[in-house]
């Protein structure tokens, strides 16, 4: 294969896979690793992918870009609420169940207000509306006890900081659904908000059981500060878009990864 078709090779497997490991490309492209390091250095020096370790990814995957959540609201609804679903079926009644602030908690609490009677412990201001006003039909069951941190309010309108923190500190969960940024091999799940990243820390910290919930579109995006390693989530639910790659790559450090959707790959 001529450098300039292998050049565009790797090109197409960063846009379709967001993230690729220079060992899977050698062996797809029938080279050595050393010629695929060189590619994609000189790729790099043409702006068309970002080196990391061990591989090479989208450039300019901002890190500490966060969007509004009016934004992300409308961004892959369809696969946030059969995340959502998945996630709403692990939960029983008289649980203490934390959910971390984002759109796809957000959908999952949707769900959750017509669900069992359960202590919500949440730092996102709208999933504390959701529980107070009910379900959009305005059916939702009231039984269920909301607790909602105090902090500081994030462009995704959600409450961190030392405040936050604190709380957190004092509690015990059953159960974490947690919303991420991104999802990268090297720096785990991230967000671009420091002040969010330690308080998502502290959720975690006081979780029996954390569940990251995250669609396809979240693989290969590194956000600045990182939440947790792979190896701290103890499952991870996604949708039927998330590559083959980054299923291996999950299913290698979670005890359990769920795909929704269907299985293509």
């Amino acid at each position: 294969m001529l450098p300039a078709a292998r050049h565009q090779a790797i090109v197409d497997a960063v846009q379709r896979e967001r993230v690729v490991r220079v060992s899977d490309l050698a062996q797809q492209l029938g080279v050595s690793l050393m010629t695929v390091r060189r590619d994609i250095e000189l790729l790099e020096e043409g702006g068309r992918v970002e080196r990391i370790h061990g591989g090479a990814k989208l450039p300019g995957d901002a890190s500490t870009h966060e969007p509004g959540f009016e934004q992300k609201s409308t961004q892959l609804t369809a696969e946030k609420r059969a995340i959502a679903l998945e996630a709403a079926s692990l939960v029983h009644e008289g649980m203490a169940v934390g959910l971390g602030a984002g759109t796809t908690t957000w959908a999952l609490a949707k769900e959750l207000v017509n669900g069992p009677t359960i202590t919500v412990v949440t730092n996102s201001i709208r999933i504390a509306d959701l529980f107070h006003h009910g379900s959009s039909s305005g059916a939702g069951r009231h039984g269920s006890t909301v607790i909602l941190i105090g902090g500081e309010r994030t462009p995704s309108d959600a409450l961190v900081g030392p405040i936050a923190t604190a709380a957190l500190k004092q509690l015990h969960l059953d159960l974490l659904f947690l919303g991420v940024h991104g999802m990268d091999p090297d720096a785990g799940f991230t967000t671009p908000n420091l002040l969010e990243a330690e308080t998502d820390r502290a959720f975690v910290a006081a979780s029996r059981k954390v569940v990251v919930v995250a669609d396809h579109t979240k693989w290969g995006t590194q956000g600045m500060s990182t939440i947790a390693g792979f190896e701290e989530a103890d499952e991870v639910i996604s949708d039927a878009g998330l590559s083959r790659d980054a299923r291996r790559l999950l299913q290698e450090s979670v005890s359990r990864l769920r795909i929704v959707g269907g299985e293509a790959a």
